[in-house]
């Protein structure tokens, strides 16, 4: 079999050669030219997969290690034989790291206390239950929305993104980018969604851009219609909107998704489905792992019990960072992902000297090494 894999997909190297013949390229080089003997393709989300693309080449498989596919033609593929296969939920931990992180820079920032505060979310597939899971161990109130669930599972879980916007403190979205039918997500977030915000809420965009109208929201910001945003995500990636950059009060550059962790569960999901496709054995694709790190113990010792979840969970991972190095250089912003530093989830952590208070919550989070404090 030939591969044509993007060389910048992690742990890939060494292993996908267990299934054919590999050719490494950047994912903006793949074209009918660098595709043409290709059998299967591993690709990204800078690969534009479409008709100028695939025409003409030999590809029967697309394997994208990401959640999104809005950067495959779907109906190109299906009108003419070709397979892909994305990787749900890959990253939904990374990027529960990150909103959890960030709400507790948020809380600390604005003043609040999360506890006493309800989050609204918005699309509760695999990154949303995740979310909306370590909401409720920070001891948040937590409102769902999800139209497409509801209507095929007509559960009571489920509320309507009016009530959402009328009673939500923090609304996060974690839909998928959807262009045109009933339940299109382009610009859900316009200037009517803000204009109709009961309270003042934080909004957090870590699911695609194009979720949020940008017009809309610097508008939204500078008349106080709300009260903060957490921005991960950008229309017009990598050219984003420099003013708005600087309106909201954590910009990062499309990162949250980012742990080793997560793109791990992407490159073993992408190997998995090309074994599938092609009725191969599944041997060695276990080898996809992230690496360790030093300093993986966090030592509680002298925080104080009220203190350990949020501490423990900045210590893996501050969006502070990424935002410094996004704001002295926005232009820098695809290079800012292509070299992102090693990340590693709650998992890989040992917890020294926890609190019992605080055992529980850890454990929930993800923490699976915590250590009680036996003075």
């Amino acid at each position: 079999m030939k591969i044509v894999a993007d060389k910048n997909i992690p742990y890939l190297k060494g292993i996908a050669e267990i299934f054919g013949d590999v050719t490494y390229i950047s994912g903006s080089d793949m074209s009918q030219n660098t595709l043409k003997e290709a059998d299967t393709i591993i690709v990204r989300t800078v690969t534009y997969l479409d008709k100028d693309v695939l025409e003409n080449t030999n590809v029967k498989l697309i394997c994208t290690a990401t959640i999104g596919f809005d950067h495959i033609d779907t109906v190109y593929c299906a009108e003419n034989g070709i397979r892909w296969y994305n990787a749900p939920g890959c990253n939904s931990g990374s990027v529960m790291q990150y909103i959890v992180s960030s709400l507790f820079v948020i809380a600390e920032k604005k003043g609040i206390n999360l506890k006493e505060k309800t989050i609204g979310i918005v699309g509760v597939g695999n990154v949303g239950k995740k979310v909306a899971r370590a909401c409720s161990l920070l001891g948040m109130r937590v409102l769902l929305n999800d139209p497409p669930r509801q209507e095929t599972e007509q559960s009571n879980e489920f509320v309507d993104i009016e009530t959402i916007k009328k009673e939500a403190d923090i609304i996060t979205f974690h839909t998928p980018l959807t262009k045109e039918g009933r339940y299109k997500t382009l610009h859900l977030a316009d200037d009517d969604f803000f204009n109709t915000l009961t309270k003042k809420p934080i909004i957090i965009n870590s699911a695609r851009g194009g979720i949020i109208d940008t017009n809309a929201i610097k508008h939204a910001i500078k008349a106080e219609k709300i009260s903060g945003a957490i921005i991960d995500c950008w229309e017009k990636e990598p050219n984003i909107d420099t003013e708005y950059m600087h309106m909201v009060d954590i910009a990062t550059p499309h990162i949250a998704g980012y742990s080793a962790d997560g793109k791990a569960n992407a490159t073993r999901i992408s190997l998995e489905n090309l074994a599938h496709f092609w009725n191969l054995p599944t041997k060695g694709i276990d080898k996809v792992t992230p690496p360790e790190i030093d300093n993986s113990s966090i030592d509680l010792r002298g925080v104080a019990p009220v203190e350990q979840v949020s501490y423990a969970a900045l210590k893996t991972y501050n969006p502070l960072a990424d935002q410094t190095k996004l704001l002295a250089n926005p232009s820098a912003f695809s290079t800012l992902r292509g070299e992102y530093p090693i990340r590693r989830e709650y998992n890989a952590y040992t917890l020294e000297n926890a609190d019992k208070t605080s055992e529980n919550v850890l454990s929930e989070l993800g923490f699976k090494n915590v250590r009680l404090n036996k003075e």
